[in-house]
């Protein structure tokens, strides 16, 4: 954080307009916000509506052609801006090999996240 010098001035020069002061050596520091952990159990964050499709299918470990495949979709750009990655940015699936994002036997999964909140939706399908 980079501290920020608060000047204490006492008046603006009637000739130049420009203020007249000095330092008074106070230090203020960037408020920054209250950092909250996680509450165990709880689902939190929106789900749009493309990562809940992709969560509805979501069965067991998959690859992304298989949930492509169960959503119907064709084009694997798509796919991945829209479904994938915001889905794995918000952390309601993850990889099974995250080390190698780019393996050919990556295959995904629910994290508990994301297994908490399809169990919210099936509860609310059953009202």
């Amino acid at each position: 954080m980079n501290p920020i010098l608060l000047l204490h001035h006492d008046a603006t020069d009637p000739v130049t307009g420009q203020v007249t002061g000095q330092v008074t050596g106070q230090v203020a520091l960037p408020a920054t916000p209250p950092v909250n952990p996680p509450v165990a159990g709880e689902v939190t964050g929106e789900v749009t509506g493309e990562v809940a499709k992709l969560l509805l299918v979501c069965r067991g470990t998959m690859t992304r052609k298989q949930m492509r495949e169960m959503l119907l979709l064709k084009g694997d750009d798509n796919f991945r801006q829209l479904y994938l990655t915001p889905a794995l940015e918000a952390g309601w699936i993850e990889m099974t090999i995250p080390d190698k994002p780019t393996s050919r036997l990556q295959k995904y999964r629910l994290t508990a996240k994301g297994q908490a909140w399809l169990g919210t939706q099936r509860k609310e399908g059953k009202k």
